[in-house]
């Protein structure tokens, strides 16, 4: 038994999401796998973030092309997540997904995401506000794909609408979303009143959501379908350094925090699953045993393994 991470844009040097997948060997993925394994993680959902059509195609290929290349990497990669390209453009919802790549649901470009993936698409985090009548929720949850809102600040009606036609999950709440916003009426307290309907997410390392406040939301919340993902990037398992995350070029300090290079928001995070476990049983004060249901038995019945 392990870890299982639903949501992994890379690893120890490796990007899901940048050019070197093209060129990266199917032997440097299996050595990360390799060390996944060795820090007690199961399995992970690779995941593909908001660019261009063409180009998530390419990299969904890829990963499909080099799981099927070694054993390691197949027992390792359970599915992948794909994380966009259907979100709220405006800034502060749109978190590091590059604006111009953004576009409202469409079942079409959808469908083609899905065939890139041969069949791997176990998630997919959309805004439900620019799901127009739900279509692409609708699409995918006959298929028994996990529809998981994300990156919006859809309405409690448009929520409830998006429940109501599939959506079961909702991705790193407290993140995707402004700094600043109405102080009751907004996306967290929403999908908060909610949590009897959707399987909510959070990352747990202290920066996304600090943890007096990731507390408070689990108390409201409970555990019975609650689940801590990391969210990690390339950085993830390193020290400090210059890394490429799709897009962004990222100076991690001291502190092993992504910050956007203006300071403006957050771009993934560096927290290993072990940390995590750390951070939920020393900072929140969990036990042992309600630290693996986040880490582990929640994220598979979720997924209905």
């Amino acid at each position: 038994m392990g870890f299982f991470d639903l949501q992994v844009n890379g690893y120890a040097g490796f990007d899901f999401n940048t050019e070197i997948i093209d060129d990266t060997t199917a032997e440097t993925f299996e050595a990360v796998c390799q060390r996944l394994e060795q820090q007690g993680v199961e399995a992970i959902l690779a995941t593909v973030i908001t660019d261009t059509i063409p180009v998530m195609e390419a990299r969904l290929r890829r990963l499909v092309a080099l799981r099927n290349a070694v054993p390691a990497i197949k027992r390792m990669v359970r599915g992948i997540h794909v994380e966009g390209p259907f979100f709220n453009p405006a800034p502060g919802y749109r978190g590091a997904h590059p604006v111009d790549a953004i576009i409202p649901g469409d079942t079409a470009v959808m469908q083609q995401l899905l065939d890139a993936a041969d069949g791997l698409i176990q998630v997919v985090t959309l805004a439900p506000e620019f799901d127009e009548g739900q279509k692409v929720t609708r699409l995918l949850a006959k298929q028994g794909i996990v529809v998981s809102a994300g990156h919006t600040d859809a309405s409690r009606d448009q929520l409830k609408a998006a429940i109501d036609a599939g959506l079961s999950m909702f991705t790193h709440l407290g993140n995707g979303c402004p700094g600043i916003m109405n102080r009751h009426d907004n996306i967290v307290q929403r999908a908060l009143s909610l949590h009897k309907d959707l399987w909510l997410c959070f990352i747990a390392d202290g920066v996304h959501i600090p943890f007096f406040a990731l507390r408070n939301y689990l108390d409201i919340t409970g555990l019975d379908r609650t689940i801590v993902v990391t969210d990690c990037m390339v950085a993830a398992d390193l020290g400090p350094g210059r890394f490429s995350f799709g897009r962004w070029d990222l100076n991690i300090g001291e502190d092993l925090v992504a910050r956007s290079p203006d300071n403006s928001h957050l771009v993934g995070s560096t927290i290993t699953m072990p940390k995590s476990y750390a951070n939920l049983t020393e900072h929140l004060g969990f036990s042992a045993a309600d630290a693996q249901t986040l880490l582990e038995h929640n994220p598979k019945r979720a997924m209905g393994w």
